[in-house]
């Protein structure tokens, strides 16, 4: 897939729901106003393969999953989500880089050049210091998403996602190789919610982000499509 270079292109739908039939409505309202919609695992689990099928058939996917699990079982994962591959496809950057390989040869193994980009997900953007630190990580969040990033490019994975303030940092320490996807994004005035490090959509994108992934400030518009067009017009 190719590294966008226009507003919409860039802009990640997040459709936050287990109810297939309205996910695969929202994302024919949004068809051409964003670059891909996103199934992460409230439909997974709600709705299963059978139910994201229908949206990879549709247009590009990024399947949010985050698998984190020992190698065997992750690249078993793998060649399963690969069979219809989406677009993208995210692994735990902390679990390690034998399970990165492990993906990266399984996803190769079965979808070939039709595989999956695959991003690892460094700290999670609800997390802040100090949630950091009781899980037993010392140190600012930006030195651990340095730290599983660098692990996770050398394993394999195409790319990471951070949150917007990594971005920048992401960029300096990486180089414009690694594809950056962003969440925790919010337009100006619109509330954080349960995201802890944020920025506005046009200020991820200047710092280096490829994608930008948005939920709340899209899917709970009165009006998403008017509101996906908003954001892409502010890149």
């Amino acid at each position: 897939m190719a590294r966008p270079t226009k507003g919409a292109d860039r802009i990640i739908a997040a459709l936050d729901t287990e109810d297939a039939a309205a996910a695969l409505a929202l994302a024919g309202r949004l068809a051409g106003r964003v670059g891909l919609i996103k199934a992460g695992l409230e439909l997974f689990c709600a709705a299963g393969p059978a139910g994201v099928a229908p949206l990879i058939a549709a247009g590009p996917v990024f399947l949010d999953l985050k698998l984190h699990d020992i190698p065997n079982t992750v690249a078993g994962a793998t060649r399963a989500v690969c069979r219809t591959p989406p677009a993208m496809l995210t692994l735990h950057g902390a679990g390690g880089g034998a399970m990165i390989e492990a993906a990266r040869r399984a996803a190769e193994d079965v979808a070939g050049d039709r595989r999956p980009i695959l991003l690892a997900v460094t700290v999670l953007t609800s997390i802040d210091a100090a949630t950091l630190a009781a899980t037993g990580v010392a140190g600012d969040p930006v030195e651990q998403v340095l730290r599983l990033a660098r692990l996770a490019l050398s394993a394999g994975a195409d790319g990471l996602v951070c949150s917007p303030r990594e971005v920048a940092r992401l960029r300096d320490a990486l180089g414009a190789a690694p594809f950056l996807v962003v969440p925790g994004v919010r337009p100006l005035g619109s509330p954080a919610g349960d995201q802890a490090r944020t920025a506005t959509p046009a200020e991820a994108v200047a710092a280096g982000a490829d994608w930008i992934v948005l939920g709340r400030p899209i899917t709970a518009a009165a009006d998403p499509v008017a509101a996906a067009e908003a954001i892409a017009a502010s890149l």
